[in-house]
Formats: C-alpha cells, structure tokens, sequence
C-alpha cells in the first residue's frame, strides 16, 4: 500500500492531510513566500528559489510571480519557457512543460481529482491525481484552465480563458470551454 506520498505519486487514492505531504507543502510554500516577495531586479535569486524548488528548470526558462504551486518537485519545466503572472500549477502529479512554451498569465494547471460518484470517499477527503503534459512550442493564452490527465500536443495554441478538459493533437487552435479544435495550424 505505501505512505500517502508514495499513493499520491502512483495515482492512487490518498489522503492530503498525511502529515508528510502536509510539511512538504509547507516548505513548498515556504519558498513561494520567498520566490513571490523578490523584487523586479532580483532575477538571479529568484532561478535560485526555482531550482531548489522544481524539479527540474531548463535554461533560459523564467517565472513570474506571483506563483504558486502544491509541492514544486512535480513540475519539470523545459528549455526556455515561460510561466506569465499569478501562474497555479497544482502538482500532485507529475506536470511536464516542453521547451520554448509561453504560458499566459492566471493560467492554471489542475492535476488533482476528487471522487464524482463515491459521496463518502469525498466526504472524507480521499483524491487521486492524473499528471499533465505540455509539449513544446505550446502558447496557453492568459486564464487557460487544463485539467487532470491532459496531454497538449507540441506547437499547439489555446486561446485565452479556455477549459482544456480533453487531449489536444500537436500544431491546431483550440479554444472555448470546454476548449474544442478550432482549426489545423
């Protein structure tokens, strides 16, 4: 069966008030209060927050605060990429971001689930997450909400304030909520 960290990271049912996640978000959000409080010119110390935080950041990558984020070790972010203001990436699962990915601001990546059919599981606080990726060359528009388990396709684009609940192909337009194809780019 495993501690709840080791269900959580195996997609299996876990509960998120085990004291261990509960201190590793705690110093998750340590560091966020450290990241989020820099001032404009301090670019250097803020990559060094991010690589002590994520669990990986490529080069020329960058983030903007205000940022927030559930445990940080989840998050894989590419080669030059960009997270836009107020960015909230939920990483009970893995969260994977390509390379030369533009990501607007107050988008929101959501990999945690709770129990739809199961009233009691929910009511006692049961979750399960599914991880998410972006591939590269990918621009979510500002507000974009993708949800558990999405896959979006390299060279893809989602217009601003769109609900991505279901996989998207590389290189289309997609858009609307829930976000649909648009057009072949």
């Amino acid at each position: 069966m495993g501690t709840h960290k080791e269900r959580m990271l195996r997609g299996e049912a876990y509960h998120d008030s085990d004291p261990e996640l509960v201190a590793e978000r705690r110093f998750c959000q340590e560091l966020l209060d450290t990241f989020n409080a820099t001032r404009a010119h301090e670019d250097t110390r803020r990559r060094d927050i991010l690589e002590r935080l994520l669990g990986a950041i490529g080069a020329g990558s960058w983030v903007m605060p205000r940022f927030q984020c559930d445990y940080g070790y989840s998050i894989r972010l590419g080669r030059n990429s960009f997270l836009n203001y107020d960015a909230i990436v939920m990483d009970c699962a893995p969260v994977v971001i390509g390379d030369d990915v533009s990501i607007g601001p107050r988008a929101q990546l959501l990999t945690a689930l709770h129990p739809m059919d199961d009233h009691e599981s929910r009511r006692q606080r049961w979750e399960t997450a599914a991880p998410i990726t972006i591939g590269d060359n990918v621009w979510l528009g500002g507000g974009v909400i993708v949800c558990p388990g999405v896959v979006i396709g390299e060279n893809t684009v989602v217009g601003a304030g769109s609900v991505v609940t279901k996989p998207l192909p590389p290189r289309v337009f997609a858009a609307g909520n829930p976000c649909r194809i648009i057009r072949d780019l």
